[in-house]
C-alpha cells in the first residue's frame, strides 16, 4: 500500500500537482522514540514523524481539529496524542505510519497527556474527582492512567502534577504545581515556581499510586523554575529544564541519588529550551526557538533539518455575512443611516432597510465612529502600520447622498502621522473633531485642516482603551470630559472645557464616582450618573447609582421643576403658544442661524443639582429628552437590565423593554433613541414608544493569517505603551518582536498562536500576562454531588462520600456512603468500563438514575445533574478547616476563608467573624488559593478594629464600638497560590502590623491588569499596567515576595494524609497570643 501511495504522489508531481513543501518552524511539543530512531512532533495542529537525523517528515494525522502532545509507546511503533476531534481534548493512539486513531478517554473535560509506560499505561492529568483523604484545595487536575484499550481511568494521585517520568524500579520524578502563573513566564524567582520531586512507593505496592505511604524527596533547590524532568535509562540520572544560570531555560543533568550534583548541558542566553524527551540510548530531543534539536551528552546540539509535504488547511480569506455584534454606532444627521463597527470593520447600514455597505476591509482594527455634520464623511479610529490614528472616509461623487448606496469612497489619515489617537467626535457645527491623543490628552482639530489644539493633558489615566469620555455641547463651544486630576482615578469627576479660552472647570468635585455624562436641555444642563446616594458593596468595588441633573442657570431649573399646571400658566403669561406658532411658520423660510455661545452660570452650581431617578439601582446608560419630560434609563430590576422610562412630571416609571443593556444614542432631531447591545440595535420612538429592530447584513472577509499578524503587532505596541514599568523590566522588546514574529507564517490555529503570545509576553517576567485562547467545546459532564470509591471493582459506581446539598442528596436524602449508582438512563455502568460518556451532556437535564442500596434494593430517581461539583467541594474544604480549628482550639478560635477578593467573600468573612465567631478569642483569616480582585483595604480595615467604648445599660454589656470591625487578635494564612490582590492584602496586613502571616512566601503579583479582548473574541492577552508602590519599602510589589512571619510548608505527604500543617501552626499561634493577652 505504501508503494502505491508513493507512485501516486510521484505521478501528481509529474503532472504539476505537487504538494507544497516547507521547512517547518514553531515546532513545540515533541517526543523521541525509545529506540532513538524517530521523533514525533506537533506542527500546525497535526502529528508528524521525522527520522532523528532529519529528513522528510511523515504526516501521521490530518484531522481538521487540533492534535498535539505526541508520546511514543515503549516499542516505538505507536504514538499516543491528544486531539479535539470529538469536541473536548481527549487522548488517542495511532500507529507510527498513521491510520485511523483509536480514542482512549471519554471525559468531556480536558485531558493532558503526561507519559506512556512500558506496560501500556497511559498517564494523563484531568480535573475529574478528588480523593476523599486529600486535603488540597479543589479545582486542580488529578493524575490518572488508562491503557491502550481505553479502560476506565484510575486515579494515581490527587496532587496536581505538571510533568512526570517513571523509572523501571517504580521511582517517579515529577514537576510540582503550587499555584497559578502563566507557564511561559520566564526569569521569575518566587515560591510559586516549579520544583522537581522524587517519589518512591512503599515496597510491595501492587497499584500505581502516589500516596502518603511512599517517600517524597525534593530534588531541586533553585528558587526559580525547575521543570520537565525525564529519566535516563539507568533510572537514576535525569534531565530537566531550569533557569538556574539566570539567563534562559536550559537543559541540566542530575540524579535521584545525588540531586545536589548538577551539570548544565545547553547554554542558551536569549530564548528558552522547551519540551525535552530522551531515548533509551541517551539522545535528548528538544525544541528551541521554533526548531527541533537533538543532543548527546558531551556533544553539541544538532538541529534536525525537516521538510514537510502537506496541503494548506487554512484559507487566506474566508467570507462571512455579519448580522450582529455591532459594538459602536453613530446616527447620520438626517437619521437615514447608521455607522457601525462590527468585528473591527466600519459598516454603514440603512435605518429602514437591511442594506449594508462595508466601508473598510482590513485585517487590522477599527474602533469608534462619528458622522460629519453633513453626513458625507465618517471619522473613525484605525490601527494601521502599528499605529492608532484618526482616519476618515468621504463620499467622492457629489450626487451620492448615502454611504449605503455609494460606490466610490476616499480614505485618508486625519490625525497627525505617528501619533496614537482614537475616539473621534465631530462637533455639531462640523468645524472640529475632538479625540484622544496618547490615550489621555483631549485635543481638537479643524475638519478643514490646521493645527491640533490641546485642551486637557496630564490629568487623566486610561486603564482600558475607551474608558475616558467626552461630549460636545450643542453650540460646539464646550466639551464635557472625564476628570481625574490630583489622584482621582478611583473617584472620577466631570469637568467642562471652554474650547475658546481652554478654561477647565471641575463641575462635580465629588468623592464619589461621576460618569456617563450628557448635555441636556439644549446645553443648559448636564445629566450624569453617580453612586453618591446608592447602596455600596460591603467590600470591594461596586455601588448602586442614580441619574442626576445639574443646571447651568437658575431659569432653566425653575422651568424644569414646574408641574403641568405651572407650565400651562407660564405659557399663557409669556405667550409661549403664540411664539411656537410663529416659529413653525418661519421654520422653512429663514436660513439656519448659527447658535449663540451658551452662557454657563457655574457659580453655585452645587445648589442646582436634582436627583432624577426615584430609586438607586445598577444602571446602564440614560437619556433625558430635549424637552426634559422623559428620562430613559437602563437598570437591573431582576435577572436582566431593562429599559425604563420615567415621566418627569408625573413621576411614574414604566418598563419599556426588558433585556436591554447598551449605549443609548439619540437621533439628531430628538425623535428617536437607538440602543446598541450585543443582541442587536433597537430604535424607539420618543413620542409613542414604538420599537423597531434595526437589521443589517454586512459582507465580511476574515483573513486569519493577517489577523494573527495584526494581533501580534497590536499586542507588542500595547505593552510598549501601557506596561506599568516604562523600561519593560529591562527587556529588549524590539528583539523579541523580531524573533517571535518570524514564526507567525508557520501558525494556522489559535492554540499555537496563544502559546506564541504567552512566550513573548513571558519575556517580561511579569504577573498577569500571557495569551489566552478560550476554546468552547459545548460539552458538559453531569455531576451527582458524590465522591466515588476508586477501589470498588463491581458494576456501578460505589459512593465513598455524599456531598451535602448535591443533586443526589437533594433528590434522595437517604443516600449514603456505600450505596451504588447502578445505571444512568437505563444503561448499566459495567465494571471497568469508562462511564463518563453516559453522563456527558446530562448537566441541567432531567435524568433517570438507579441507585442500589445494600447491594440489593434499587431506588429509581429522576433528578437534574449539576454542571460542576466545585462549589460543593469548596464548601466541604472550608467545613473541614472550620471543624479542625474548633477541635484543636476547643472552640476558642474562629476560622474564615476568603475565597476571592470581592464583595461576596467579604460578606462571608464579615458574617462569620461577627456572628458565628463573635465570642471566640481570636480569628484565623485564610487567604490561601485566592486568585485576587480588590479587597485589601476593606479587609485590613475590618481586622484592625480597637474597642474604644462599651455599651452597658444598667451594667449589662450589650455591645461595643466599633461594632462592625474585628477587635481581637487575628492571623492570616498564606500560600504559594495567593495571587494579585491576595498578595496585596497580606502585604498590607503585615505592613500595618495587624498580626502575623503564617504559611509560605507569596509571590509579588499585586498589579492591576487589563485583559484585552481582540477582534477574535476568543483571544485575549494581559497587560499589567498599574503597579503597587510599597511606600514603606520603596519599590513596586511586583516580583517582591511577601515573606511570612511563621514559615510553614504543607508537604505532599501531609496533604495526601488529610493534614494541614499551616492551619495547625495558625491555631497554635493564636492560642499562644490569646494566652499571653490573658496573662497581661
Amino acid at each position: 500500500m505504501k508503494r502505491i501511495i508513493t507512485i501516486a504522489t510521484a505521478a501528481l508531481i509529474a503532472y504539476g500537482v505537487a504538494f507544497a513543501q516547507e521547512t517547518p518552524k514553531w515546532i513545540r511539543k515533541n517526543d523521541i522514540s525509545p529506540d532513538g530512531s524517530k521523533i514525533a512532533f506537533s506542527y500546525k495542529g497535526d502529528i508528524f514523524v521525522v527520522p532523528a537525523t532529519g529528513g522528510r517528515a511523515l504526516q501521521i494525522t490530518t484531522n481538521e481539529s487540533y492534535d498535539s502532545e505526541p508520546i511514543w509507546t515503549a516499542d516505538s511503533k505507536s504514538i499516543v496524542f491528544t486531539s479535539y476531534r470529538e469536541g473536548s481534548k481527549d487522548i488517542f493512539v495511532t500507529t507510527a505510519e498513521g491510520g485511523t486513531p483509536k480514542r482512549l478517554t471519554f471525559h468531556p473535560g480536558n485531558e493532558t497527556l503526561r507519559a506512556v509506560l512500558p506496560d501500556g499505561k497511559v498517564i494523563f492529568s484531568a480535573n475529574i474527582e478528588l480523593d476523599t483523604d486529600f486535603d488540597g484545595f479543589p479545582g486542580e487536575a488529578q493524575l490518572y492512567f488508562t491503557d491502550l484499550d481505553g479502560r476506565r481511568p484510575e486515579r494515581i494521585t490527587s496532587l496536581p502534577i505538571s510533568a512526570i517520568s517513571f523509572a523501571k524500579d517504580g521511582t517517579i520524578i515529577y514537576e510540582d504545581w503550587k499555584g497559578y502563573e502563566d507557564p511561559m513566564r520566564k526569569h521569575h524567582t518566587s515560591a510559586v515556581t516549579k520544583d522537581i520531586w522524587a517519589y518512591k512507593p512503599i515496597s510491595g505496592s501492587s497499584k500505581l499510586r502516589i500516596s502518603a505511604e511512599g517517600t517524597f524527596t525534593k530534588l531541586s533547590d533553585y528558587i526559580g523554575e525547575d521543570r520537565n524532568p525525564v529519566f535516563a535509562s539507568d533510572g537514576d540520572t535525569f534531565y530537566y529544564l531550569s533557569e538556574r544560570d539566570g539567563k534562559a531555560m536550559n537543559i541540566y543533568k542530575s540524579s535521584v541519588s545525588s540531586p545536589s550534583e548538577v551539570k548544565q548541558l545547553t547554554f542558551e542566553t536569549k530564548n528558552p529550551v522547551r519540551y525535552i524527551s530522551v531515548s533509551d540510548n541517551g539522545t535528548i530531543a528538544f525544541s528551541y526557538n521554533g526548531d527541533l534539536y537533538t543532543l548527546k551528552e558531551g556533544g553539541e546540539p544538532e538541529k534536525v533539518e525537516i521538510s514537510i509535504f502537506s496541503d494548506q488547511k487554512e484559507k487566506d480569506i474566508e467570507k462571512y455575512i455579519l448580522n450582529g455584534g455591532a459594538n459602536a454606532i453613530d446616527i447620520s444627521p438626517d437619521g437615514k443611516e447608521l455607522a457601525l463597527i462590527i468585528r473591527g470593520e466600519v459598516f454603514v447600514t440603512s435605518a429602514d432597510y437591511k442594506t449594508t455597505k462595508r466601508i473598510t476591509n482590513t485585517a487590522t482594527q477599527e474602533r469608534n465612529v462619528s458622522f460629519s455634520e453633513d453626513g458625507r464623511t465618517l471619522y473613525y479610529s484605525a490601527e494601521r502600520d502599528g499605529n492608532w490614528g484618526i482616519w476618515r472616509t468621504s463620499l467622492v461623487n457629489k450626487d451620492d447622498k448615502y454611504f449605503t448606496y455609494a460606490t466610490e469612497f476616499k480614505e485618508e489619515l486625519f490625525s497627525d502621522e505617528g501619533e496614537t489617537c482614537f475616539q473621534p467626535s465631530v462637533s455639531p457645527d462640523g468645524k472640529y473633531v475632538a479625540y484622544l491623543r496618547d490615550r489621555t490628552e483631549l485635543v481638537i482639530k479643524p475638519t478643514k485642516g490646521g493645527k491640533t489644539i490641546s485642551l486637557l493633558k496630564g490629568a487623566n489615566y486610561s486603564y482600558i482603551d475607551g474608558d475616558l469620555s467626552f461630549e460636545w455641547s450643542p453650540d460646539s463651544h464646550y466639551l464635557l470630559t472625564t476628570y481625574q486630576a490630583n489622584g482621582g482615578w478611583n473617584n472620577e469627576d466631570i469637568a467642562v472645557i471652554d474650547i475658546d479660552t481652554k478654561e477647565i472647570t471641575d463641575l462635580t468635585l465629588s468623592g464619589y464616582s461621576d460618569s456617563a455624562f450628557r448635555w441636556a436641555l439644549g446645553g443648559k444642563a448636564m445629566t450624569w450618573e453617580s453612586d453618591k446616594d446608592g447602596y455600596r458593596s460591603h467590600g470591594s468595588w461596586g455601588a448602586e447609582g442614580d441619574v442626576y441633573i445639574m443646571f447651568f442657570d437658575g431659569e432653566t431649573m425653575t422651568k424644569f421643576l414646574r408641574d403641568k399646571e405651572d407650565a400651562e400658566i407660564a405659557k399663557l403669561l409669556d405667550g409661549s403658544d403664540k411664539k411656537e406658532e410663529e416659529k413653525k411658520d418661519k421654520k422653512d423660510s429663514t436660513d439656519k442661524k448659527k447658535p449663540e455661545k451658551l452662557k454657563l452660570d457655574l457659580e453655585n452650581r452645587a445648589d442646582r443639582i436634582i436627583r432624577l431617578t426615584g430609586f438607586s439601582g445598577r444602571l446602564g446608560d440614560h437619556y433625558l429628552t430635549e424637552d426634559g419630560t422623559k428620562l430613559y434609563y437602563e437598570v437591573r430590576l431582576e435577572s436582566s437590565y431593562d429599559l425604563c422610562v420615567r415621566d418627569m412630571k408625573e413621576g411614574n416609571v414604566t418598563v419599556l423593554k426588558k433585556g436591554v443593556a447598551g449605549s443609548i444614542i439619540p437621533s439628531r432631531d430628538g425623535k428617536y433613541i437607538y440602543i446598541a447591545s450585543g443582541r442587536g440595535i433597537s430604535r424607539i420612538g420618543i413620542a409613542g414608544g414604538d420599537t423597531k429592530s434595526i437589521s443589517y447584513s454586512g459582507e465580511y472577509e476574515f483573513k486569519p493569517m493577517a489577523e494573527r499578524q495584526y494581533i501580534f503587532d497590536h499586542m507588542w505596541k500595547q505593552v510598549k505603551e501601557k506596561f506599568y514599568d516604562p523600561n519593560l523590566h529591562g527587556v529588549d522588546w524590539d528583539y523579541y518582536k523580531q524573533n517571535y514574529s518570524q514564526f507567525l507564517p508557520y501558525i494556522n490555529n489559535n492554540f499555537d498562536f496563544q502559546e506564541l503570545l504567552s512566550e513573548i509576553l513571558g519575556e517580561l517576567n511579569a504577573s498577569h500576562t500571557g495569551g489566552r485562547y478560550y476554546y468552547r467545546s459545548g460539552l458538559n459532564l453531569g455531576t451527582l454531588g458524590v465522591i466515588y470509591d476508586e477501589d470498588y471493582e463491581g458494576d456501578g459506581l460505589k459512593i465513598k462520600e455524599v456531598l451535602p446539598d448535591g443533586p443526589l442528596q437533594l433528590a434522595y436524602p437517604e443516600v449514603k456512603a456505600g450505596d451504588v449508582v447502578y445505571s444512568i438512563e437505563g444503561k448499566v455502568i459495567k465494571a471497568g468500563e469508562d462511564w463518563y460518556s453516559i453522563l456527558t451532556g446530562k448537566a441541567g437535564k432531567k435524568t433517570a438514575v438507579t441507585l442500589k442500596k445494600g447491594g440489593k434494593k434499587e431506588v429509581e430517581l429522576y433528578l437534574e445533574p449539576g454542571y460542576s461539583d466545585y462549589a460543593l467541594l469548596y464548601n466541604r474544604w472550608v467545613r473541614q478547616r472550620e471543624e479542625k480549628v474548633k477541635e484543636l482550639s476547643n472552640g476558642k478560635i474562629g476560622y474564615v476563608h476568603v475565597e476571592g477578593m470581592n464583595s461576596p467573600s467579604f460578606r462571608e468573612v464579615y458574617s462569620k467573624a461577627l456572628g458565628k465567631y463573635r465570642n471566640t478569642d481570636a480569628l484565623i483569616v485564610d487567604t490561601r488559593h485566592n486568585g485576587g480582585g480588590w479587597l485589601h483595604d476593606d479587609l485590613v480595615t475590618f481586622l484592625s478594629g480597637k474597642v474604644y467604648v462599651d455599651y452597658k445599660p444598667r451594667g449589662q454589656y450589650i455591645g461595643h464600638d466599633p461594632y462592625s470591625k474585628w477587635t481581637k487578635p487575628s492571623c492570616v494564612l498564606v500560600c504559594e497560590d495567593n495571587y494579585s490582590d491576595a498578595c496585596g492584602f497580606p502585604y498590607a496586613y503585615q505592613a500595618l502590623g495587624i498580626g502575623k502571616l503564617i504559611g509560605t512566601p507569596v509571590a509579588g503579583t499585586m498589579t492591576a491588569v487589563w485583559w484585552e479582548s481582540q477582534i477574535n473574541s476568543t483571544i485575549i492577552f494581559g497587560i499589567p499596567q498599574v503597579g503597587s508602590w510599597c511606600v514603606d519599602k520603596g519599590y513596586y510589589s511586583e516580583n517582591h515576595q511577601v515573606e511570612p512571619d511563621i514559615l510553614v510548608y504543607n508537604d505532599p505527604a501531609s496533604v495526601l494524609k488529610g493534614e494541614d500543617k499551616q492551619l495547625e501552626a495558625a491555631v497554635k499561634e493564636m492560642l499562644a497570643e490569646t494566652k499571653a493577652d490573658e496573662a497581661k
